[in-house]
């Protein structure tokens, strides 16, 4: 059974523009589920959709004379002088597709819809000259939104954090509360959350994670020792929502800054985990700033291990804002934080329990760095103005 995602409507919007449209995401996050059924539901026949992890696909387009790839893909239906639909799977197998790509695209009525699992190999793989001739979007782990659809049930999500205060409601609350504290617990990797036994979710899990280590960071990476990186992942998720220590991790890891720095740089461009930065109305301090870490799935970081209730719940907050746009966290340097500003504008601090005591305080400090627009998402139901429900986000 296929289950809707929410960036479906954007990528069919594409279907008839000129772009090559490229679908990323971390593994398992449904790219393939997704582009197979906008693939269906392309109306030509003239289409053909190939996995390149599959050798065979991939030596079609092992082509010197890029024109001999639309002759090898003749036998599979599709006509040169007609337009066609080509999608391809796990792109990122194969280092020739895009100057391949660009040239079909440029010089026949070809029209591509490709995925890949990284966006620091997509982001090298396709270079400046096609720029402009490319659309990137990203998919994650389902939000609770999406969440509560794949269970079978509907709760509807304004759109705005304003309406999401004024529509708030109890009855709603201790009628999804049960399923918030299980996607809290396993995440939302679509295949953990279409599972119904829980011994089955962290199975599943635990294959996701085998899957990334070795067809992500054993074929995409080069790091001489794999042990460390592994041992860093495991550091890691006992620091969802807190500032790194670059020397720390460092000295804990015995190996050099640098090389931290390259691990933390695989992992957030294979989306494994997201790090943001200090908010600061002067650019170079947020730049410069220690960069807070949260991970793709609290189900991921629930079963590597290390982080408390509180982290988690903090850290699925963050995967459900980061829809919304750009994200920064806000410290003094005495300590008081705000948990996020969105895009500039917005100051959101993270509650289990909220009150209207943690509003007011959340509010004065915005109010020192010129945000006007606060709230306090809370785990708990609260009356209290300024407060919106964590699984409202």
């Amino acid at each position: 059974m296929y289950f809707p995602r929410k960036i479906e409507k954007e990528l069919k919007k594409e279907l008839d523009s000129k772009k090559i449209i490229v679908l990323t995401g971390m593994r398992r996050t449904g790219k393939t589920s997704l582009m197979k059924h906008i693939f269906d539901s392309v109306k030509s026949s003239n289409k053909v959709y190939l996995d390149l992890e599959n050798p065979l696909n991939q030596k079609i387009f092992e082509e010197e004379n890029y024109d001999n790839i639309l002759k090898n893909l003749s036998p599979l239906g599709i006509v040169q002088n007609q337009k066609s639909y080509i999608f391809l799977d796990e792109v990122q197998n194969m280092k020739n597709i895009p100057s391949a790509v660009k040239y079909l695209s440029d010089h026949y009525d070809a029209k591509f819809f490709l995925t890949g699992s990284s966006s620091y190999y997509l982001k090298n793989l396709f270079s400046e000259s096609m720029s402009g001739r490319k659309f990137i979007f990203e998919i994650f782990p389902l939000d609770f939104e999406e969440y509560l659809s794949f269970r079978g049930k509907n709760k509807e999500f304004p759109a705005d954090f304003f309406a999401k205060e004024k529509a708030k409601n109890k009855i709603y609350h201790e009628l999804y509360k049960k399923d918030y504290d299980e996607y809290l617990e396993f995440g939302g990797f679509p295949s953990v959350v279409l599972e119904e036994n829980r011994e089955r979710k962290r199975m599943e899990l635990n294959e996701i994670f085998t899957s990334y280590f070795e067809l992500d960071v054993k074929t995409l990476a080069d790091f001489r020792n794999i042990g460390k990186f592994r041992d860093l992942i495991i550091l890691l998720s006992a620091r969802c929502g807190s500032k790194l220590d670059i020397s720390k991790l460092s000295r804990e890891l015995q190996s050099a800054r640098e090389t931290v720095y390259n691990y933390l740089a695989f992992l957030e461009h294979t989306y494994f985990i997201t790090l943001i930065g200090p908010f600061s109305k002067n650019s170079d301090r947020e730049i410069s700033g220690a960069k807070k870490i949260y991970f793709c799935d609290t189900g991921m970081a629930n079963l590597l291990g290390g982080a408390d209730s509180g982290a988690i719940f903090e850290n699925s907050a963050f995967n459900n804002l980061k829809k919304t746009g750009a994200i920064r966290y806000y410290q003094k340097r005495t300590g008081a934080e705000i948990d996020f500003i969105v895009n500039k504008t917005t100051a959101i601090e993270i509650k289990n329990r909220a009150s209207r005591f943690d509003f007011e305080k959340t509010k004065k400090l915005a109010d020192r760095i010129g945000i006007r627009e606060v709230y306090v998402a809370s785990k708990e139901y609260s009356e209290d103005k300024g407060i919106i429900l964590a699984m409202d986000l």
